[in-house]
């Protein structure tokens, strides 16, 4: 905790707002992303959805994950270079290094559930009882994350060719995954592309918890833990057995 609150303080070290801009942020780019798909495009989340406020909070939903997860893969690849001193002079366990990352990430996400709820209660009134099962539904997916960046901040060492590389593909699992549409909306013949994006279960998942009062689908229960699970172990594996390498390259 206190190497996650020296990352915040320094992430925003020098600035007029500060910690402000935590919830700021996320409230900025919604306002972008749904002025361009609502307002512009003219996109609506369902055939019952009239307004723009409905499209943003399920735009929203779906970001915060997105967002969870990206900010804490798109470092993984520079993760060990921009610590070379707990590589070189402390012993000090570097696999800890992207559950700091994590952690941050999770902060931002607390407040932009925050400010969802805010938003929820506005257009919708009171969410239904199944929103306390949506911490459940996380832990999976920290997991996931923690496992691509365990095996990215392994491979950034050995490969400085993976900065490069891991922003065009997080911007295409964003794309390809339901954050700015429904998985109802795609076409049935090209719906298995979706279907491949590691984060279409967890979005899909949290959206029923949130705003249909579903409990979780139990096959997506299943699966989603299992593969978020060997996803974890292999990273950590991999991270393990190339660590010795890292003082020699960094």
């Amino acid at each position: 905790m206190q190497l996650a609150h020296r990352e915040l303080a320094l992430r925003y070290r020098g600035s007029i707002l500060g910690f402000i801009w935590l919830a700021l942020m996320p409230v900025l780019l919604l306002s972008v992303y749904t002025f361009v798909f609502s307002t512009v495009f003219k996109a609506r989340w369902t055939a019952a959805d009239t307004g723009v406020g409905e499209f943003a909070v399920f735009l929203f939903a779906g970001l915060i994950v997105f967002n969870m997860f990206s900010e804490t893969v798109m470092r993984a690849p520079g993760l060990m270079a921009e610590n070379v001193t707990f590589i070189k002079k402390v012993v000090f366990p570097l696999e800890i290094l992207p559950v700091v990352t994590l952690t941050v990430s999770l902060v931002g996400a607390a407040v932009s559930y925050g400010i969802l709820l805010i938003f929820y209660v506005s257009f919708f009134g009171l969410p239904p009882w199944t929103i306390i099962i949506l911490p459940v539904l996380l832990v999976p997916l920290c997991l996931l994350t923690l496992g691509f960046s365990w095996l990215l901040a392994a491979l950034g060492v050995y490969l400085r060719d993976m900065r490069q590389f891991v922003p065009p593909i997080l911007t295409t699992i964003m794309f390809l995954s339901p954050v700015f549409y429904p998985l109802s909306a795609v076409p049935e013949e090209v719906r298995f592309l979706v279907k491949l994006s590691p984060l279409t279960p967890i979005l899909e998942q949290t959206r029923a918890v949130i705003f249909d009062g579903q409990l979780p689908d139990l096959n997506a229960l299943m699966f989603f833990p299992a593969l978020a699970s060997v996803v974890a172990a292999v990273g950590l594996q991999v991270f393990q057995m190339t660590r010795r390498g890292f003082a020699d390259v960094v």
